[in-house]
């Protein structure tokens, strides 16, 4: 878990310190339908404004609570100088996101290569600290205001055009979880043409059912800027399917759920309703679920989704997000049919 905004005050005369301990300041639980909260919260062992729990632990015991078949817990910031603590449980015969067996090869990306992206991982952090961490997709890959960041960015271009197919194989088949998340952020910067980007994103969209956690975050942050670069350039023909974002949304990881829904707003703009229609068949509970979650910043996406489903305009979907009241817009997402008094 990433703990961030604490912060530590020396008391000296009194020869205390402040409370340093990670603490839960909202607690969120989602996919429970059938097992009560009340429940998966007492197996979690901690209460809002208590402190984090051992993951492992925790886990361990929601897992064993009947009708459970799977539980994560991850912690997001910031609230009220505390952690927002979601709590993601996978109910037996609940639609849920299949992962790929763990492959078993034993190749890698190439040394110079590897080399490079951990120098970029090294600058990131450093941007993030000078707050020169945002960056630009409308090319249809990253490129970061931090100027060592996008150099290393830049020359990312040229060295996967060269390796594009060991980077298809590494994210596919190799054993090695880093040497597949690095493919994975890698792809993006691949060259664009009709047989080169079907290969890209044939593979990102693969990459979105790896087993591991940071493989599919960086599958999709890649997939994420190729597909408003390709919004932005249609010239380069390139579709990124929406069917594996919203099988995201069923997932039992957070971050998962988080991602998706942010992609799906974009892949969603233009309306199209074969994929609206697969949203509703697929997700709609989720997409509800996630629309009611107390931080608004978490919630937004899934609320655009929502007000999508329901037919809304984007302006009426703006006002009723700004007006506070959510709850007419999920109505009308689960009964399209259902009449809602606009707001003035």
């Amino acid at each position: 878990m990433k703990f961030c905004c604490l912060l530590v005050v020396a008391l000296p005369a009194l020869g205390l310190a402040a409370d340093i301990t990670p603490r839960a300041a909202l607690i969120e639980i989602y996919g429970a339908h059938k097992v009560p909260a009340d429940k998966i919260r007492k197996a979690l062992g901690t209460e809002e404004g208590g402190p984090l729990p051992s993951r492992q632990d925790a886990e361990d015991r929601i897992d064993k609570l009947p009708g459970i078949v799977a539980s994560r817990i991850e912690a997001a910031c910031c609230l009220n100088g505390g952690m927002i603590l979601y709590v993601g449980v996978q109910e037996k015969d609940a639609p849920h996101f299949e992962f790929h067996p763990a492959p078993t090869a034993g190749i890698a990306v190439p040394d110079d290569l590897q080399a490079s992206y951990k120098s970029f991982l090294d600058a990131v952090a450093e941007s993030i600290h000078g707050n020169t961490a945002d960056e630009d997709l409308t090319n249809g890959y990253s490129l970061m205001a931090d100027s060592q960041c996008r150099q290393l960015q830049q020359s990312f271009i040229p060295a996967v055009e060269r390796n594009l197919s060991l980077l298809d194989r590494v994210l596919r088949e190799a054993a090695d979880p880093e040497q597949r998340s690095m493919a994975a952020y890698l792809l993006q910067y691949g060259p664009r043409g009709p047989r080169t980007s079907k290969v890209i994103v044939d593979a990102l969209q693969y990459g979105l059912q790896d087993q591991e956690d940071l493989v599919r975050q960086n599958a999709i942050r890649s997939l994420q800027a190729i597909a408003i670069g390709a919004k932005l350039h249609p010239e380069q023909q390139i579709h990124v399917e929406p069917t594996w974002f919203i099988e995201l949304l069923n997932s039992v990881v957070w971050s998962d759920r988080h991602s998706a829904s942010l992609t799906l707003v974009d892949l969603t703009e233009n309306r199209d309703p074969d994929t609206l229609a697969l949203l509703r068949q697929r997700s709609l509970d989720s997409v509800l679920e996630m629309a009611r979650w107390h931080d608004l910043q978490h919630a937004l996406p899934a609320f655009i989704l929502a007000g999508r489903l329901a037919g809304l305009s984007e302006e009426q979907i703006r006002q009723f997000w700004i007006a506070g009241n959510r709850q007419p817009v999920l109505e009308k997402a689960l009964h399209p049919n259902k009449k809602i008094k606009a707001i003035d």
